[in-house]
This record gives structure tokens, sequence and C-alpha cells, in this order.
């Protein structure tokens, strides 16, 4: 069963009953319940939300991750349980000790297949996407000389018009930094239900980031969000506002489908493939991570 992404946009008093998630307003009436077994991400996008100590705890021994926005209404925080697997140690030992070189192929396969995913996306939409191949044909082990950056000129020159992609530039931007930071929130809940650390990255090693090894993994899932955003902007409205009604769009990117050991799975589920098969990729199992197509 697919789990579900809550969004509270409201003041709010969330609390647990039967093993519910209880939402009421703060004129003291219910407005609804969510079974925390089915939920993944519950976002939090007002001041004036209050959550018991009890939800809480049951919604960290359910591995849900609880996303907290900004003043911006953008994710600014998550919270994860400490461990998601009940081999949580011994898979932390194998996390640990992997070597540079190992360390150095799986980047290489994760920006191979983030700028394959870019080319496809770039000729869905009849972009010009012939250089990204000689891009990702060419990336070496630990991406030395920069093939992702090389190819992401290309490809923000190309799929939207006169864009720069910055964190805090003009629209579409802002809807891409909100689809990514809930990307990053599903990659994260995935790697602590598959016993690995988020802080320790395979090429991210940012001091400051608690979420290395999620912004590694995330990177060629980053293109279905895109599309999603170049689908809302050029077919839906236009509007590059981050409204109540495209944060709802955007949250569906759990749902998306998509292509991966040659089966069609949402997203949030082939993202617990992908960390699984990194695991086994530390242990020796496997000899390449397991990332999604886009076609």
């Amino acid at each position: 069963m697919i789990k579900r992404t809550i969004y509270i946009g409201n003041p709010t008093y969330l609390k647990l009953k039967d093993r519910q998630l209880v939402i009421e307003g703060v004129d003291g009436i219910q407005k609804g319940t969510v079974a925390i077994e089915d939920m993944a991400l519950l976002v939090l996008d007002h001041y004036q939300i209050t959550l018991s100590t009890q939800l809480m705890n049951q919604l960290q021994s359910n591995c849900v991750a609880i996303v907290t926005c900004d003043s911006h209404h953008l994710p600014f925080g998550i919270t994860l349980p400490l461990y998601g697997h009940t081999e949580h140690s011994e898979r932390v030992k194998y996390q640990l000790e992997a070597s540079e070189p190992l360390k150095k192929q799986l980047w290489k396969q994760t920006i191979v297949q983030k700028i394959k995913n870019q080319e496809a996306l770039l000729r869905l939409y009849n972009r010009v996407s012939e250089p990204m191949e000689t891009y990702w044909s060419h990336t070496k082990s630990g991406d030395t000389t920069n093939t992702e950056a090389k190819a992401a000129q290309h490809y923000w020159k190309n799929l939207f018009p006169e864009f720069q992609r910055h964190r805090f530039g003009d629209g579409p931007n802002n809807l891409l930094n909100f689809g990514y930071a809930i990307l990053r929130s599903i990659v994260a809940r995935a790697l602590v239900s598959s016993g690995l650390l988020p802080v320790f990255g395979i090429f991210h090693k940012n001091k400051y980031n608690p979420y290395c090894l999620a912004d590694d993994v995330m990177e060629p899932y980053r293109p279905f969000v895109d599309k999603m955003v170049v689908n809302y902007v050029t077919n839906y409205t236009g509007s590059e506002a981050l409204t109540k009604e495209t944060k709802a769009y955007l949250l569906g990117i759990a749902t998306q489908d998509v292509w991966i050991d040659g089966v069609q799975r949402p997203l949030m589920v082939a993202v617990t493939t992908t960390t699984a098969s990194l695991y086994k990729c530390y242990t020796g199992e496997l000899r390449s991570i397991k990332y999604p197509e886009l076609d």
C-alpha cells in the first residue's frame, strides 16, 4: 500500500486517538482522522499547529517524517526517529566502513543516472539534449571532472527559457525548492528505514548538513520534480506562485510512477528500493545502486 503525505496549512491541534492522527480546528471541532500506519510524511505549514508528545512518539515509531515549514512556506526541518531498522547498529557499521574507492564509484553511478534522467526530460519536451550523452558517458569515478555542473549548465538553460537556477531566485525556483525539500524528506525517511544514517554521505561532506546521504541519493530523482514543475507552469496555470494548490500538486511527487529495476512503482516505493540497494553495495552484495529511469 502506498503511504500517504498529509499537509496541514491552518491553525490546528493534532493528537492521537486509537492509533489515529486526529485533526482538530481551533474551535475544537474534529476535522478528520488518518491512520498512523498509512502515513509517510506529515507536512506542517503554519505557526499555530500544536502536536501532542504522544502523537509524535507514535509517528516516529512508524517512521513518519515530520516536515516543518518556514515563514516563506518552504520546508525547513525534518523530524525522524533515531533508528528505523532492527539491525540498525550492524547496518551503520557497514556504512561507516565503506571505502573511498567504493564511495567514488557509487557517486559516479549517481551522477550518470542523474544526467541520463535530465537528458530524458529535455528530450521529452523537445529541448536540445544531445550534449547530455557526452557528459554522462565521460563521467569519471568520483566525478573528478565535475560533469554534473557542466551538464546542469546546459540543462537549466534549455529546460526553462531565460531561467537561472538559484536557491532564492525568481520563479519557478520556489516551486523547485518546495518539491526538492519534499523529495529530500522522502529520501531521508527511506534511509532511516533501511538502517542507514542520513548524515554520512558518499559525496556530500558539509559539516553543517545532517542529511548529506539524503542529498546524495536524491540527485537522480530531482528530474522527476523538474518534470512536475514544467507540467504545472506550462499546462495548468502558467503561474509560478507557491499557493496551497501548487503545494498540494507538488506533494504528489511521492505517488508519481517511475521505472526502477525494470518495474514501474510509485516514487516513494522506488526510493526504498534505492536505499535498500545502497546498503547491499556497502556489504558487497551489489555493485550498483538501483536508481529510477525517467521515460
